[in-house]
């Protein structure tokens, strides 16, 4: 199993343990929406929400071709989850990499923020930026390349 899916697993058993303890205590009900809203967090903080990743070396060989910005991301980042869910649709027209997947995409990172493996780290024509606003990234994406 990959570091990914350390986060959303234990949610899902989070829940489970919590909705158990409520099923004994004879609330059904409240385990059903306890567990409900654990599965959420789980998928939210799941690479399932995230368009496919590719690898750092391709998402820049890419981008050089197409003009669209990659972006460096993990799972479970707060940050991450609100850029992607704040662009949208938008979100598939741009390269993806999960730095815990690929060492280069982690180092492409470290390289840009002083050593640190801060995400997302968004990079638009060979320029890294580092937690930018999702409306200028979107901005990047519709703007012709």
């Amino acid at each position: 199993m990959t570091r990914a899916w350390i986060l959303p697993l234990l949610f899902v058993i989070g829940g489970s343990a919590a909705a158990t303890g409520l099923i004994f205590k004879e609330r059904p009900g409240a385990a059903a929406a306890l567990l409900l809203v654990f599965v959420l967090l789980a998928g939210a903080n799941s690479p399932l929400l995230f368009p496919r990743s590719i690898g750092a070396l391709e998402a820049q060989r890419r981008s050089a071709v197409d003009g669209r910005p990659v972006v460096f991301w993990r799972p479970g980042c707060t940050y991450c989850l609100r850029l992607r869910i704040r662009l949208g649709r938008s979100a598939r027209r741009l390269h993806w990499v999960n730095i815990w997947r690929d060492p280069d995409g982690a180092a492409a990172v470290r390289a840009a923020n002083d050593g640190n493996e801060t995400v997302p780290t968004v990079v638009v024509a060979g320029r890294p930026h580092t937690n930018p606003d999702p409306a200028w990234v979107r901005e990047q994406v519709s703007s012709p390349a």
